[in-house]
């Protein structure tokens, strides 16, 4: 979405709901997030209802008319999703036409037959951030999972030295690289470059899952020591094709957007003149919307055509690509809801002027409170849609560099200490067929690394850009 329409969209928000005080402000906002999460944790209600009652909630609470509570809420879910549906819609079409053509498979099975012994943890750190760039964490684990298991076993490698670092490349480009909807969301949120915020969440990324990827995994390695369940080996997609994409094509097709997205930040800092023809072309092709579009036809002719997949075939793929994402997608949007709520009824004002009197620097506030909400409700999405919505207003004179590390601050927040009320907790406990106790000594621990390492890297940025 590209910054003009997102500020037409700001300027039909709704006007503030209440005029409440700090003290009654600040027990609404916690009473609607107590709601939210008692909703999702005690009666497992699905994130997009509890987002929706716990808005409603928070307007109770801070004494505002419904009838303003749900204008604030539905203008808030609305422009979230215009901001950011199609493009979460249009990674995973370029997510499934990557699974299903074997492309992700070419990927790994070429730098795999280039790795041995003591960088293969490295091989499969770099496997899956390049695999996890266009893919949803859940797709890419159940994508990935399968090699991991494949490669422990027959190259006798310890499954933790092989599996952490595959986690910790999908966990890092999920909490911190666009085009993934909790990056998305918070850029929207706080009025963030995307370019911008791309290019500095690659180099927060990049020590942040070396360290919390193979370096971590040697301690994990020893903590947690089990066999690789084989009853978890399910068949490669790429098994159900005759040809597969190259690997030269494949990650041509992955890195697109990504160039694309770069280059148009890195042309508007050399110009800055938005009158420039050369800046104005890389202001359309470098739009998020132009950039995944651009991947996902690119796709379909060095991906879906190698693979064999005729017009049929590619429709179908396209169709059952977009089926899963709507959850996604409602929560995404709920979630925006509530942040417009969240403003509307003069919290952000509130968090502002807390942070003034308190003297919190901007960046670990907002890791902070993404920390809370994501150790409450188990779900880093929820918890980065949340916080960004309070910390919103605080990006309002940052410089553009700062707004993209509120971002990345926010991002790293909320991956920090998955545990039991965290569906990906249980995922990872069942594919590597580890108790409650070994999942939170290597998963668990490994998250919460990513966090404060994401965080501190943040926060070191701030003080020299």
């Amino acid at each position: 979405m590209t910054r003009l329409s997102v500020e037409m969209l700001a300027a039909e928000a709704p006007e503030p709901i209440t005029s409440a005080g700090h003290a009654q402000l600040g027990i609404a906002v916690l009473a609607g997030i107590a709601v939210i999460v008692l909703l999702i944790t005690k009666f497992k209600l699905h994130a997009f209802l509890a987002l929706t009652i716990g808005s409603l909630a928070l307007g109770a609470f801070a004494g505002a008319p419904l009838d303003k509570v749900i204008t604030s809420f539905s203008a808030g879910l609305g422009s979230t999703v215009a901001g950011v549906g199609v493009l979460i819609a249009l990674g995973a079409v370029l997510g499934k036409l990557l699974a299903d053509s074997g492309g992700a498979d070419q990927v790994v099975d070429t730098i795999l037959a280039k790795a041995g012994g003591r960088s293969m943890p490295w091989a499969m750190v770099l496997i899956a951030s390049v695999i996890g760039l266009p893919l949803f964490f859940e797709v890419g684990m159940v994508l990935l999972i399968p090699v991991v298991l494949m490669v422990a076993k027959r190259g006798n490698y310890s499954l933790m030295r092989i599996g952490i670092p595959a986690l910790a490349g999908l966990s890092v480009m999920h909490g911190l690289v666009p085009p993934h909807p909790g990056p998305l969301v918070a850029i929207d949120a706080v009025k963030a470059d995307l370019g911008v915020t791309l290019a500095l969440g690659v180099l927060v990324a990049i020590p942040t899952v070396v360290i919390s990827g193979p370096l971590f995994a040697r301690y994990a390695a020893r903590w947690v020591d089990v066999p690789v369940p084989e009853r978890m080996l399910p068949p490669r997609a790429s098994e159900e094709v005759e040809r597969r994409p190259s690997f030269g094509a494949t990650l041509t097709t992955v890195l697109l957007p990504v160039v694309l997205m770069l280059a148009k930040a890195l042309v508007d800092i050399v110009i800055d003149d938005p009158e420039n023809s050369v800046q104005r072309v890389f202001d359309v092709i470098g739009s998020p919307l132009i950039a995944m579009l651009a991947a996902v036809l690119v796709g379909i002719f060095t991906l879906g055509r190698p693979a064999g997949f005729t017009k049929g075939r590619l429709t179908e793929v396209t169709e059952k690509s977009l089926a899963p994402i709507a959850g996604i997608l409602l929560i995404v949007g709920a979630g925006g809801g509530f942040k417009q709520t969240l403003i509307d009824s003069g919290v952000g004002q509130m968090i502002l002027n807390i942070s003034e009197d308190w003297s919190i620097p901007a960046l670990l506030l907002g890791w902070l409170i993404a920390v809370a909400i994501r150790l409450a409700t188990g779900s880093a999405t929820v918890a980065t849609v949340s916080a960004a919505g309070l910390v919103a207003p605080l990006a309002a004179d940052m410089s553009t560099t700062h707004a993209a590390l509120l971002v990345l601050a926010i991002g790293a927040g909320s991956l920090f200490f998955s545990h039991v009320n965290d569906a990906g907790f249980w995922l990872v406990k069942e594919y590597f067929g580890m108790s409650v106790g070994q999942t939170v000594k290597t998963w668990s621990v490994m998250e919460t690394i990513i966090s404060v390492v994401a965080g501190g890297m943040v926060l070191l940025l701030s003080l020299v850009i």
